[in-house]
């Protein structure tokens, strides 16, 4: 039976997905001190009064609403800055592919003769 969970944990990347969870409440702790103690702070002095957060139209909270999108979109914002700052896209190989003189097409690179229109094509 351990052999078998051992297995899963190593085939099914139970302990990267565990890992990546505990990251993410990790980054998720940083993206909200950073969203509540400096975006907000801003956005607060910039807007006529706290009290828009309280605003209602037939009994519905609009305010509440309002600020609960404008904080998703500040913290969705923070979080993309902090991941294009860690994340760097893996360089590229070199091209498997080429396009035909002739036709234009995409094709193999190591194709000799054209697929699309036939055409013989350089070396």
């Amino acid at each position: 039976m351990w052999k078998e969970f051992k297995e899963f944990l190593i085939k099914q990347n139970a302990i990267a997905l565990a890992i990546a969870v505990v990251i993410g409440a990790a980054l998720n702790t940083v993206v909200q001190a950073i969203v509540n103690d400096i975006i907000l702070p801003v956005v607060q002095t910039v807007s006529p009064s706290v009290a828009w957060q309280e605003w209602t139209w037939h009994n519905f909270k609009f305010g509440d609403l309002a600020s609960a999108v404008l904080n998703f979109f500040i913290v969705g914002f923070v979080a993309w800055r902090i991941s294009k700052i860690f994340i760097k896209p893996a360089p590229a190989g070199p091209p498997t592919t080429k396009s035909c003189d002739f036709c234009k097409s995409t094709i193999d690179i190591a194709a000799t003769r054209c697929p699309h229109c036939t055409s013989q094509l350089a070396a």
